[in-house]
């Protein structure tokens, strides 16, 4: 099922997607569900055009936990050897913004660069989750963008403003919750150009890996995403781009890029 956070007439409220299309294209609909979608739930019956209402950020995390350096061939394009352990950051929850919301060019940055990411959102509060139990605590997976201010992230030995400033975390445009997510294309393309195409199963460390490594050290809710990491192919973002990350099974999040006012 495809679940969708959404607003409409200044309310805001849950919806599974039902139809076929893309969100430019048309044909698709939202079922209003009845409460939060992360326990059971009801679809309301009562639904409305997709393209009547404006897409949120899938979920409003209260952290957004990152892992770098998950692909082979990615760390290697920056000069980087695979990490003994998984190397995880933090994205506020104000880097988070949705498809078809602005990327903000930060003024502290002369180069901006897009990864695509498949992200893990969480469905239930879990701590020290066996491997076996993973599958139990999360609720499906949206599309993410980890974009990056490289030279900040080259030249300060924190991540926390390269990957943290505000819009830096696109996420959407819905949350997939049916979904194998072991062997899945993801690409990135720039003003329709391809960028970055690889697929999931090339990650170094399994998301079964990354659950349980992040969850040793910390409790995760309702709602939180893991990014995985991202395949070769980063590279730049200009004012006025427009970035699209499709990842096979769930769809694709777009963005542009505006010159922070």
């Amino acid at each position: 099922m495809r679940i969708a956070r959404f607003s409409i007439d200044g309310n805001v409220a849950f919806g599974a997607v039902e139809g076929e299309g893309t969100v430019e294209s048309g044909g698709l609909v939202l079922d209003i569900i009845k409460g939060i979608p992360y326990t059971d739930f009801e679809l309301s019956g009562t639904k409305v055009p997709l393209s009547k209402v404006r897409l949120l950020p899938p979920v409003l995390p209260n952290k957004v936990v990152a892992i770098g350096r998950n692909y082979a061939e990615h760390a290697a394009e920056l000069g980087n050897e695979v990490p003994d352990v998984p190397v995880a950051f933090f994205k506020p929850t104000t880097s988070v913004i949705g498809s078809g919301d602005a990327i903000e060019y930060p003024s502290f940055s002369n180069e901006l660069h897009h990864e695509a990411e498949l992200a893990v959102v969480i469905g239930r509060m879990c701590r020290e989750v066996p491997r076996e139990r993973v599958k139990d605590v999360v609720f499906g997976y949206t599309c993410a963008n980890d974009v990056t201010a490289r030279d900040a992230q080259q030249r300060e030995k924190q991540w926390a403003r390269a990957k943290g400033f505000d819009t830096s975390c696109p996420l959407g445009p819905w949350v997939e919750t049916d979904l194998d997510p072991s062997d899945l294309a993801i690409q990135a393309t720039v003003n329709g150009e391809q960028r970055q195409l690889g697929r999931t199963s090339d990650m170094i460390r399994s998301i079964e890996d990354l659950v349980v490594h992040i969850t040793e050290a910390m409790t995760l809710l309702p709602g939180d995403v893991i990014l995985t990491g991202t395949p070769a192919g980063v590279g730049p973002l200009n004012v006025g781009d427009e970035v699209a990350v499709t990842i096979e099974g769930i769809g694709t999040l777009t963005n542009k890029v505006i010159k922070r006012g």
